[in-house]
This record gives C-alpha cells, structure tokens and sequence, in this order.
C-alpha cells in the first residue's frame, strides 16, 4: 500500500473527545485517489505510485467536442507521487481510499499556506519593534539596522526582512486522527492544517511519530 494519499481541505469544527472535552480538527476529504503510474526501482531508482485526485468531467476543448476516444481517458486534477511500502502490491488502476489510516494514527499533512501578501518584519517574523519612547514615534515597526559597517560593507544573504509572506509549502507533523470514515471519504484529523478550504493536502503516514 502506499504511504499517503491526496485529500481537500473541508474546514475545521470540533467534537467531544475523552472526558467530555472538545477538540479542534480539521475535516478533509482524503480520495478516493486512483493509481496512474508505478515506478519501480530496476526502471525509475525508487518504488513509488503516482495518484489522481479529482476527475475532471471532459466536455468540450477548443469549442471542439472531445472525441469518443478520449472520454474514456479518465483524467485528475492532481496528480502526486507517493513512496510505497516495502513489499507493496499496488497496481495501476487500483483505487486507493481513506482506510489507509484508522483512529489513533500518527500522520503528517502538507500543503500550501494562505498568502498574505507583502508583510512588513512584524507580522512575518515576529520583529519586536523599536523603542516607544524618546521621540520613536514613528519607529515603532521599523525594522532596524540590516547591514553592518566596512567589513563585510554589504547586506548578508538570508537576512530577514519584509517581504512576500504565505503561499509556500507547508508540513505538519504529528497530527492524530480523531477518525476515518472511508464511507464518506471523510478524514478528521486533530488540530489545524495548512491552506484554505478546498486547498490540496498530501497526507502520509508521520516519519517521526511521537513517542
């Protein structure tokens, strides 16, 4: 089987866990995702299966109605490459779904954070600010100095700075799963997760689970 899947972001609720406490989760529509491609060691250097997610319907392209042929070409709006378990028997055209994972599971969510445009150091690096005193009105979240003086007389390479915040690849680690519902292709997973709603999420089992 193959270690991950590919999933939508649904949003978050919450629900009654031990005790009668609530907790966040995030609710994700994980497949069902179909085998396309498997590549293997002896052909490709590494065992892994490229997955579809999300048929697109094909209705016309170019004004032109799609061909006979070409209807019976299923085609996904994504496609992903996942590792596979070591002695994996997975073929292309199998169907994979959300009873990869069970309650209790450890797993690892990744996806596209929100963009926030142009941020000052502030608000995307959590910069303290200057002084609030002695005439620093207008300083208050400034950034300060960004170089130094003759040597090395030159701003450093991977200084912090303002600039475009958001809209990178994002991992979360470690986050449980509260429940898999593979009839309703439904994933509830404990805490937040990157991305907007209806945002692409790559879903794997944790490799560094909690202890």
């Amino acid at each position: 089987m193959t270690l991950g899947i590919l999933g939508k972001k649904l949003g978050m609720t919450q629900v009654y866990g031990k005790g009668g406490k609530t907790e966040a989760v995030t609710a994700i529509e994980a497949g069902p995702c179909t085998v396309m491609q498997i590549k293997t060691v002896e052909k490709d250097g590494y065992n892994a299966a490229q997955l579809g997610f999300m048929e697109v319907k094909q209705t016309k392209t170019g004004g032109k109605k799609v061909k006979a042929k070409d209807k019976k070409q299923v085609k996904f709006k994504h496609r992903r490459e996942f590792r596979l378990e070591t002695d994996a028997k997975v073929e292309a055209g199998q169907k994979i779904d959300v009873s990869l994972f069970k309650a209790g599971d450890i797993i690892d969510v990744c996806g596209i954070s929100k963009g926030k445009g142009f941020a000052g150091g502030v608000k995307r690096h959590h910069f303290k600010g200057g002084p609030k005193t002695h005439g620093q009105s207008d300083r208050w979240r400034a950034p300060g100095s960004v170089g130094s003086n003759t040597s090395p007389g030159r701003v450093l390479k991977g200084l912090r700075m303002a600039g475009h915040m958001g809209s990178e690849r994002v991992t979360v680690s470690n986050l449980e799963v509260i429940e898999a519902d593979p009839a309703r292709n439904l994933l509830l997973v404990k805490g937040a997760v990157p991305g907007m709603t209806n945002g692409l999420l790559l879903i794997e089992k944790s490799k560094r689970e909690k202890k």
